[in-house]
């Protein structure tokens, strides 16, 4: 395994990292009284859309799954509109997740739907830009030692982080503190980011740390 690579990887990481700070409060300089609680519909929509961005833009520019075969522009505007259609699904399926774990059926459906848009980002999007629109590629990554490189590592890890930290935000909702970070889904959304971004530094000091362990079958 080569140094560089883990380097490139952590520099990418923190990048994401530093991106969702940037979300939280680059936009309180533009927007009158925006805030992570006030005005929380307002930052999931500017998280997510930091957070896509970059990931797009780093995978352009890193390649860290580049295909030996060139592809034609029929070929990529294919793949282009398969990945809006999947991370829409994947969006979908992540709003009816929520709700059969207990979230409003009919009330606050934007609050829900937005939750599972900054959720798609985090993971779906991850697997969008380093695997494509392959599901086999997708279960196969997420196998028990499916792993092919340590940028797909890097994904199990952040994609894992991030469900278990929306999971555990939802703890505190049905406590009785009237705290405001307690409305929906505010917990559950502050969760999944700080379980993303959690995952974004462990992945690569886990990587360095096993690198010895660590061997990726050829692809």
């Amino acid at each position: 395994m080569r140094e560089a690579e883990v380097r490139r990887l952590l520099a990418a990481n923190l990048l994401g990292a530093l991106a969702i700070v940037l979300a939280t409060l680059g936009p309180a300089f533009f927007l009158d009284g925006f805030s992570v609680l006030g005005t929380h519909l307002t930052w999931l929509c500017v998280c997510s859309v930091c957070v896509a961005t970059l990931n797009i833009i780093l995978h352009l520019v890193l390649k860290p799954n580049q295909s030996l075969k060139r592809r034609s522009f029929g070929h990529k505007i294919s793949r282009f509109l398969k990945c809006c259609i999947y991370f829409f699904m994947s969006s979908i399926l992540f709003h009816a997740i929520i709700v059969l774990y207990g979230a409003p059926l009919i009330e606050l459906v934007t609050e829900t739907f937005l939750f599972a848009v900054l959720l798609s980002t985090f993971t779906t999007l991850q697997c969008l830009c380093l695997l494509g629109p392959n599901i086999q590629a997708w279960i196969r990554v997420f196998s028990k030692n499916g792993a092919m490189s340590i940028w797909e590592s890097s994904l199990q890890i952040t994609s894992v982080c991030s469900i278990l930290g929306a999971w555990f935000g939802a703890f505190p909702i049905p406590l009785d503190w009237d705290r405001p970070w307690q409305v929906w889904p505010i917990s559950c959304s502050l969760g999944a980011t700080f379980g993303y971004m959690a995952g974004l530094i462990i992945a690569p000091l886990w990587i360095h740390w096993n690198r010895k362990q660590l061997t990726y079958k050829s692809r």
